[in-house]
């Protein structure tokens, strides 16, 4: 999934305001903050993409999409794309 430069915007201010009004933490360079925020949102998406394409490109073509059998078998094929990627 990507998201749009607004919605990471957005999601970055909400956990600067999450950081500051919750004292978990002391925030010296807001721009810095919000563009490192905005970076990490989106690599966690693109990462997040490209596992669910490495999964259903596992999938066999028998299998619907939206039953009990695609669920696990995408569940896995998610789970093994992701220790590949972490190996």
């Amino acid at each position: 999934m990507t998201l749009s430069e607004a919605r990471l915007s957005y999601l970055s201010h909400a956990i600067l305001k999450a950081v500051s009004e919750g004292k978990l933490g002391k925030v010296r360079n807001e721009r810095l903050f919000l563009a490192e925020a905005k970076k990490a949102l989106n690599d966690g998406f693109s990462l997040d993409a490209e596992l669910d394409r490495m999964a259903r490109a596992h999938m066999p073509k028998r299998v619907l999409p939206g039953s009990r059998e695609w669920d696990v078998l995408y569940r896995r094929y998610y789970e093994e794309a992701r220790a590949k990627l972490k190996a």
